[in-house]
């Protein structure tokens, strides 16, 4: 069969099931086939095939958020008070690869004591440096000259022979990038040739890709799952897309899982939604990768699930696990955009405006800019012990439990754009940006079914900012905001803010300005008045957006404690039934969320195949 948007009528029947063809499952699928080649392996995706320009060539990557798109999928959760009274949109991925065929491409890394502090066997950072290792090739050399990583670090911490491909791409903005860094330094923030050294704080590094040094985007999809469609070696392989699930299937007793209903996505066939399910069986193993946003979604359907949940929406219990589709967490993410004296072809706008021509031309030219992001810089921050007393008492006592006698724990990961981040108030003019997300949220959210089809709508909470600590994560903000703004002030191109910034009033120091030069050499701090922290938090907060970054709804802990898997990954209370995904996290982790999602793709394969009775590679 190979990848088909119709199953074939003699396919009733596989060995595993892997539901969702996102990042985790196409790392699952393929590993999978080379333990056996003989294993019969289908990949489920709703979405269509990534073989599409807009996927393989980084710089076209906003074309996948337009509103019509067909990559990504948009989860709209109910409109909140804390949030402005606004419904908030998280994208997810819709194609094969998943999100890492629609993502910003940014290679960050979860901090040791991240992982550590799930607290899982088998699931500490030690173990887990491995898999991460095992999904790269990592190349240390920059584009824009700077110091590669030293090759004993790179070797501990990075790989050398994975699928994947990390490096800084075919373009950079080292004009940008060295006028940041010195700025930065001037607050006290120190470049290191390799911030995922997954331990530095308050530190800075040149941003490594997911792109490789060709300039191609380094996808699930791309890297692992075509070459075994295309190599002739992995005949068993298959990969059904445009196709939704509705539910897992089980035994009469309802303790195995042995199969899926289907049905073909209408956004692909109109009239899919009229014509009956189909079933498929898995003789060994259902592993549901659909993400967070998806995946409880399909064990409620299916049965599992809080019980006064699924009664709600009509689906009759099979398990009562309260844990599914609560916890919900993100992190929190605000833009702010700045004007600039770069020339436009010193930033992306030259490109973002179709000033170097389309995209399309580009592509015939083979330009190296088609192998850019635009975010050049990242780093990890954490508050000094005055900065932490300016939030007030209540976070300080919040800071004095959780982070301060944790010094490798950032608040928050700000990223340098050469670009304005805020596309929707870009005016076209010359422009830098940050781009400034929160982790370790406070605050948690929920998704649920409100009904047994895949048509009806999902209850969708994000729980931005709400909760009895929620208002915490404000705070939080409002340092990452005065923190950003201190550094891009003393860069010596910064001539003011963009539309992307509070509204101060006018007669305000912290009031936003159009300069027609730098700024003197001893630039002051601001200081913001009460007034002005009750505007940036009333923009705060009509303001935030998702990061992309959802995680931790079906999590790996115990069952008392709402927990849904197993540290096998195994659900509780039935045999034959996994989920490999971002919904397993027991906790956050301070960085982009890809990386993670390779490396629990990884484990997750290894613990399958060992189940299975296969081979380790």
């Amino acid at each position: 069969m190979g990848l088909s948007t119709e199953l074939p009528a003699a396919i009733e029947e596989v060995d595993v099931i892997v539901v969702g063809g996102g990042t985790t499952g196409c790392v699952v699928a393929a590993r999978l086939a080379d333990a056996d080649p003989s294993l019969e392996i289908l990949v489920i995706e709703r979405g269509p095939n990534n073989e599409l320009p807009t996927i393989e060539y980084p710089a076209a990557f906003p074309a996948n958020l337009a509103p019509d798109s067909k990559t990504t999928y948009f989860n709209v959760s109910k409109p909140s008070t804390h949030v402005g009274n606004r419904p908030l949109v998280v994208p997810s991925g819709g194609v094969l690869g998943g999100g890492s065929s629609i993502n910003f491409m940014t290679y960050s890394r979860a901090q040791n004591q991240d992982l550590d502090a799930w607290d899982t066997p088998g699931w500490s950072s030690d173990e887990l440096l491995p898999y991460t290792k095992k999904s790269e090739t990592y190349h240390s050399q920059y584009v824009d000259g700077g110091q590669g990583s030293n090759q004993e670090d790179e070797g501990k911490n990075h790989g050398s022979s994975g699928p994947i491909h990390v490096s800084r791409g075919t373009y950079s903005a080292p004009k940008v990038i060295d006028e940041f860094m010195t700025a930065a330094a001037k607050l006290g923030l120190q470049e290191r040739p390799d911030k995922s050294d997954i331990d530095s704080i308050n530190s800075m590094w040149r941003i490594h890709r997911f792109i490789s040094h060709e300039g191609k985007r380094q996808d699930a999809a791309t890297c692992y799952v075509h070459p075994r469609l295309r190599d002739g070696k992995h005949p068993n392989l298959h990969v059904l897309v445009e196709t939704q699930v509705a539910r897992v299937l089980f035994d009469n007793q309802n303790v195995r899982a042995i199969g899926v209903e289907v049905r073909r996505n209408p956004l692909f066939d109109e009239e899919a939604a009229t014509k009956p399910l189909r079933s498929i069986r898995a003789r060994k193993m259902v592993v549901l990768s659909c993400g967070t946003c998806a995946t409880p979604l399909i064990l409620e359907r299916s049965g599992i699930g809080e019980a006064q949940v699924l009664e709600r929406a009509g689906v009759s219990v099979i398990v009562d696990l309260p844990g599914v589709g609560n916890e919900y967490e993100d992190h929190h993410l605000l833009s702010y955009g700045y004007k600039s004296a770069f020339t436009a072809d010193e930033t992306g706008d030259a490109l973002l405006y179709g000033r170097m021509g389309s995209i399309e031309d580009l592509i015939k030219q083979n330009h190296k800019i088609l192998g850019w992001n635009a975010q050049e810089v990242q780093c990890k921050i954490r508050p000094n012990q005055e900065e932490v007393d300016s939030l007030g008492l209540e976070f300080r006592e919040a800071w004095d439990a959780e982070f301060k006698d944790r010094p490798e724990k950032p608040l928050v990961v700000l990223n340098l754009i050469a670009g304005n981040p805020d596309m929707a108030r870009a005016t076209g003019d010359p422009s830098i940006g940050t781009t400034a997300f929160t982790v370790y949220p406070f605050s948690r959210g929920s998704i649920h079914i409100t009904g047994s089809t895949l048509d009806d709508p999902a209850d969708f909470d994000t729980g931005f900012f709400a909760g009895e600590k929620g208002h915490l994560d404000v705070r939080k903000h409002v340092f990452a905001y005065k923190k950003q703004r201190e550094i891009m002030r003393r860069m010596s191109s910064y001539r003011g803010e963009c539309d992307s910034h509070p509204p101060f009033a006018a007669d305000s120091p912290a009031a936003c300005v159009d300069l027609t030069e730098a700024l003197a050499a001893d630039v002051q701090d601001i200081v913001y008045s009460a007034d002005d922290d009750a505007v940036l938090e009333k923009w705060i907060r009509d303001n935030v957006g998702t990061t992309w970054h959802s995680l931790g709804t079906c999590k790996m802990q115990a069952r008392e404690k709402k927990g849904v898997v197993d540290a096998k990954l195994g659900v509780y209370g039935v045999k034959g039934l996994k989920v490999a995904d971002l919904s397993i996290a027991p906790g956050n982790v301070a960085a982009n969320t890809n990386t993670t999602a390779l490396m629990i793709g990884e484990k997750a394969a290894d613990i399958f195949i060992e189940e299975l009775g296969l081979s380790l590679t």
